[in-house]
């Protein structure tokens, strides 16, 4: 398909949305669609009909599922037919877990997933600071201290100090945030403006490292990075209202299009504010929001106990299903396991003085399942230790026994990276979903034994599969900004389990391929409650449709990666074409 065919496909497809009566096929008496992908392979996840050769679309639902020859019926003067030329359609991804507006904003910040040194680190600060102004913050994201190839000379708990940092931005605060989103790293003027120094004492859940001589080397894990962030907020808050709204508006729209470009139609954000909700209404209600949302509140207990604010906030299926409002995900129960910050039953293997942070108090944990209960909210609370899952469950089985009227509650466990094997039957019991990233295991696995040993990473960790050969409905994800929104990536990680140095992690969890693709579509729609309009190719659902160039269900390993997203639809209408 020309590109010049593609782009008059989208023009065509824009116009026919806008016609609002529907016209009848004269031939057939069918109803004629807007649009019908034909001459296609269909993987329709769906058990009665897998595979299929063509759609017709009708406003933003799937009319009909079926062969070219019967869709051919559907076919009027006004359709827009896009001949699919044997690329594979599928259910729209669904990103299962992200950060929408902090992916969108972290476009707007200095990329450090690919540094492969502190250095390069500080090299790219220096160069922000020459076209920064004086007390300008310098805000960076994504550095993981295991994927450095050369290392300091100084080193605390495997983490440089901040002095080269500071020395190249002496007059700008600067806060690098960890990939994790779990810890920061910052310069001394970061610290001067979150007013911490030796005698600082880290609030609960959270840690500052200290150098030999007592100073902070810079590191902030969990709660302890709070201080820097609000020193960051107060800079943040000396802009004009229209400047704050612009910017948020900026990393909404552009967090939409970059997850067009991956096929994704709809995204599931674990962390917003009623703030941000009001603005998300305010551009549902204007039609210009990239892709749908499922949203869940990061809040602390007291804001989400404010009288009627959950009633309030609460939406399903706003703005023709573009947002719905119904979790809360309140902070974090512990930390990330590459920051030791995972709550762990054991000590790190690689730090035996630790067992990771409970980083929000078990007792506002269970205050907000409270809540949720009460007023219709899923809980989805990040539990990666195998404390921390142990304590959420023991919270979640509690409300489940104390409200057995609720058998649907569909409350998530997210990042379920290690897990005890006596864990795993209590989360079938209490039906709790454990809201897993296939990619993680690839980008964790080379040093998941460091911090666990051995047995325990056999024994506990990412166990995915497992769980759902348990029952469980598996799903899928990148957590955004964490790591590439790249659903092919993750699919792969899923299905094969293979490092980037070609060794296989935990290579007894791999997915087979029609579980991974379920696990992006169809699981993820479950973990949302919204299976009747999403994550299948069926008669009545939203055409949210993703087109690729290979067909993900047969493709060889060592070929997956070479898959292009060719074409998104959301709503019947194309949103994203592939140049």
């Amino acid at each position: 398909m020309t590109y010049m065919k593609k782009i008059i496909i989208i023009i065509i497809g824009l116009l026919l949305t806008s016609c609002a009566e529907q016209s009848v096929n004269d031939n057939t008496g069918t109803p004629v669609a807007n649009m019908v992908l034909t001459n296609g392979n269909i993987l329709t996840v769906e058990s009665g009909m897998p595979r299929a050769e063509a759609i017709a679309i009708v406003g933003d639902r799937i009319a009909a599922v079926g062969s070219s020859d019967e869709i051919a019926a559907w076919i009027g003067d006004g359709t827009n037919v896009i001949d699919l030329e044997g690329s594979t359609a599928i259910p729209g991804f669904i990103e299962g877990h992200g950060h929408y507006t902090s992916y969108g904003d972290s476009f707007y910040r200095l990329e450090l997933r690919y540094d492969t040194s502190f250095q390069s680190i500080v090299d790219k600060v220096e160069r922000a600071v020459e076209g920064a102004k004086p007390n300008e913050w310098i805000v960076g994201r994504g550095w993981h201290q295991d994927k450095w190839t050369t290392r300091e000379d100084v080193l605390v708990d495997g983490i440089p100090v901040h002095d080269k940092l500071s020395a190249v931005s002496p007059n700008n605060p600067v806060m690098l945030i960890h990939t994790s989103g779990h810890a920061v790293f910052a310069n001394q003027a970061a610290m001067d403006a979150a007013g911490i120094d030796r005698n600082t004492i880290p609030p609960d859940g959270g840690e500052i490292v200290h150098k030999a001589d007592g100073t902070p080397t810079g590191m902030m894990r969990e709660a302890a990075q709070d201080a820097v962030r609000a020193a960051f907020a107060d800079y943040e808050a000396l802009r004009t209202p229209e400047q704050a709204e612009a910017e948020l508006r900026r990393a909404i729209i552009t967090a939409g299009e970059e997850s067009l470009k991956y096929g994704i139609t709809s995204f599931q954000d674990l962390g917003t504010t009623f703030e941000e909700v009001d603005l998300l209404k305010k551009m549902a209600d204007e039609g210009v929001l990239p892709v749908r949302l499922w949203m869940a509140f990061d809040l602390p207990y007291e804001e989400l106990a404010v009288e009627g604010k959950l009633e309030e906030y609460r939406l399903l299926g706003y703005g023709n299903n573009f947002l719905t409002v119904r979790g809360i995900g309140e902070k974090v129960l512990d930390g990330a396991l590459g920051t030791h910050g995972g709550w762990l039953l054991e000590p790190y293997s690689d730090m035996p003085e630790s067992y990771g942070l409970n980083v929000v108090p078990v007792e506002d944990i269970q205050k907000s399942a409270q809540l949720a209960v009460e007023h219709g909210y899923q809980m989805a609370i990040q539990g990666i230790g195998d404390r921390a899952t142990r304590e959420l469950l023991n919270i979640y089985g509690a409300i489940r026994d104390a409200h057995p009227d609720k058998t649907d509650l569909r409350w998530r466990i997210e990042h379920p990276q290690v897990i005890h094997p006596d864990d795993i039957p209590r989360f079938v019991e209490y039906d709790v979903i454990p809201a897993a990233q296939g990619i993680f295991a690839c980008s964790d696995g080379s040093w998941v034994e460091d911090r666990l040993g051995k047995n325990r990473t056999v024994e506990r960790s990412y166990l995915f599969n497992t769980l759902y050969e348990a029952g469980l409905v598996p799903t899928n994800g990148t957590d955004p900004p964490v790591d590439e929104i790249d659903p092919i990536a993750s699919f792969k990680c899923s299905v094969t389990r293979e490092l980037s140095d070609g060794t296989i992690f935990q290579g007894q969890e791999v997915y087979t391929r029609d579980v991974a693709l379920y696990s992006y579509t169809m699981g993820n729609a479950i973990a949302a409650f919204e299976e009747n309009i999403k994550g299948s190719i069926k008669v009545g659902k939203l055409a949210d449709i993703t087109i690729l160039s290979q067909d993900l269900l047969t493709v060889p390993d060592d070929k997956i990666m070479d898959t292009k997203v060719e074409m998104t639809i959301v709503g019947g209408i194309v949103k994203y074409i592939r140049k």
